[in-house]
């Protein structure tokens, strides 16, 4: 047995809502004899009249009352249901999982975020505190749509990397000591330090600097979270190297002196996700957004 068709339906309540057959066909841009055909084999299919013909208004028989009511709600949720698709495939309404580091996230995702905001609010996106290696691991399992990384990462197929900014690396050190105007890893290696987690590129790259010395200092406290170990810095606790990633670090956390590193050092982070015509609208609008933000 055939199934309702919209087109029909569609026939059905254009007749009725203008009152002739011809006006349907001119609305609908279909021909007269097509409009008389969707009415016949509707009446076929339900076994009913449902236009009163002859009159000089064409109206619905009772039952016809009744398909039109019910042909109007299909119509609504058919057209619905397009919208809804269409909106989706232009990247206007979804969810998008961002993975990002905790440095990342403080001062430089709010922005993107307030900028998502603005221009696409049907856009939900999911942040997740990963560290780089975690974010690649997610992105290749389908897990994660986009990763704010550092840059140095093995190639993976099937998951693109572009540069998105360059931090420079400062030491954070107590306000109270007395510094050089830059500090070498020979002058911070001689004071009690704090760094990241030792499974983080941002532990590998600073001790990589030390190494470069021929130093390999030893920390009083390991952490993953950076506003933290800013937190102990200004507490006297000891000296960290971070990417400086607000202008005025110092102002934002008192108690703190950001100096610049001799040699200097630079953090990289990139955007990965899979290529762009593997990823839906929302995560585009996204990484658009992120492009905004990038630095040359």
């Amino acid at each position: 047995m055939r199934e309702l068709s919209l087109d029909q339906l569609r026939t059905l309540v254009a007749i009725t809502d203008l009152g002739t057959f011809s006006a349907a066909a001119q609305a609908l841009h279909l021909a007269q004899p097509t409009v008389s055909l969707h009415v016949s084999e509707l009446e076929a299919r339900l076994g009913a009249p449902l236009i009163l013909r002859g009159a000089r208004k064409a109206q619905p028989t009772a039952a016809g009352a009744v398909l039109v009511q019910r042909a109007r709600r299909l119509l609504r949720d058919a057209d619905d249901a397009v919208d809804a698709v269409q909106r989706h495939v232009e990247g206007r309404v979804g969810r998008v999982r961002l993975g990002s580091s905790t440095g990342v996230l403080v001062y430089l995702l709010p922005q993107v975020l307030k900028a998502m905001e603005r221009t696409h609010p049907e856009i939900d996106v999911e942040v997740s505190i990963l560290g780089s290696s975690d974010a690649m691991e997610k992105l290749a399992q389908g897990l994660l749509d986009v990763g704010l990384v550092a840059s140095l990462q093995p190639p993976r197929a099937g998951i693109v990397l572009s540069h998105w900014r360059s931090d420079p690396m400062m030491a954070f050190v107590p306000s109270q000591w007395t510094v050089p105007k830059r500090i070498t890893p020979q002058w911070l290696a001689a004071r009690p330090l704090i760094f990241n987690d030792a499974t983080t590129q941002l532990y590998r790259q600073t001790m990589e600097w030390f190494a470069s010395a021929g130093l390999t200092p030893r920390a009083r406290v390991e952490l993953n979270y950076n506003e933290a170990m800013k937190s102990l810095v200004a507490a006297g606790y000891g000296a960290t190297v971070l990417p400086l990633e607000h202008s005025n670090e110092a102002s934002v956390h008192q108690g703190l002196k950001v100096v610049p590193l001799k040699p200097a050092l630079t953090r990289h982070t990139a955007v990965v996700h899979r290529p762009l015509e593997a990823v839906d609208g929302a995560t585009r609008n996204l990484l658009l957004t992120l492009a905004q933000f990038r630095q040359a």
